[in-house]
């Protein structure tokens, strides 16, 4: 755990707090599709992402869902910090987008680092902003943009994330992470795959030139 702990956070964190986190931290492999943290439960720990992409979601009443971010390698979700510290019930849905690593930091440590360790304060405050940074990017394109530019948006963020030009998810699929009906995505994809943008395969999508 220190090696990996070192590659992801070595030029973030104190040789210190890295020691410390493997002693206290526990170690998970999850395989993609596998849910982290669910909307009601209550937070133990707060996961320090070492390899691997996390996609946070958000649901409305109805049970539709909203993609708000991904985490990646050396990321953590404040969201999660917040809940921890607060020690409130999670208003998110995490779930690995690929298979992942990850450390589980308790809940008990995080106040204790954040007096002790000037590199876990900064990284704790780094979080926050950079997560309200791509919320706030989230909000603008919901405000300002039409939906086949939100699909082209999120479909040149998911072949990034995963470092391949294969989405392999269905069209209800995509639908849920953008808030919007089969139908729609499905006619969209359509239309971008006449503009040469992409192929549309039985069970992924192929992207082109997006």
């Amino acid at each position: 755990m220190i090696q990996e702990l070192k590659e992801s956070y070595g030029n973030l964190f104190e040789e210190a707090l890295i020691d410390e986190i493997a002693q206290v931290g526990t170690f998970k492999e999850v395989p993609a599709g596998h849910k982290l943290m669910e909307i009601g439960e209550y937070i133990k720990g707060m996961p320090l992402l070492i390899s691997g992409v996390i996609k946070v979601l958000r649901e409305d009443p109805d049970g539709d869902e909203l993609l708000l971010y991904y985490l990646e390698q050396g990321d953590t979700c404040s969201m999660t910090m917040s809940c921890c510290i607060g020690q409130t019930k999670s208003e998110i849905r995490a779930i690995a987008e690929t298979d992942a690593k990850l450390i589980m930091v308790p809940v008990r440590k995080m106040e204790e680092w954040t007096a002790k360790y000037r590199s876990w304060r900064n990284f704790v405050f780094e979080s926050y902003n950079n997560r309200l940074n791509e919320m706030l990017q989230t909000i603008d394109t919901i405000a300002f943009l039409n939906m086949d530019e939100r699909l082209v948006g999120y479909l040149q963020e998911k072949a990034r994330v995963n470092q391949d030009s294969i989405i392999r998810n269905t069209h209800q699929e995509i639908a849920y992470d953008l808030h919007s009906s089969r139908v729609v995505i499905s006619r969209l994809l359509k239309k971008l795959e006449q503009m040469g943008k992409l192929e549309i395969h039985r069970n992924y999508l192929k992207i082109l030139d997006l």
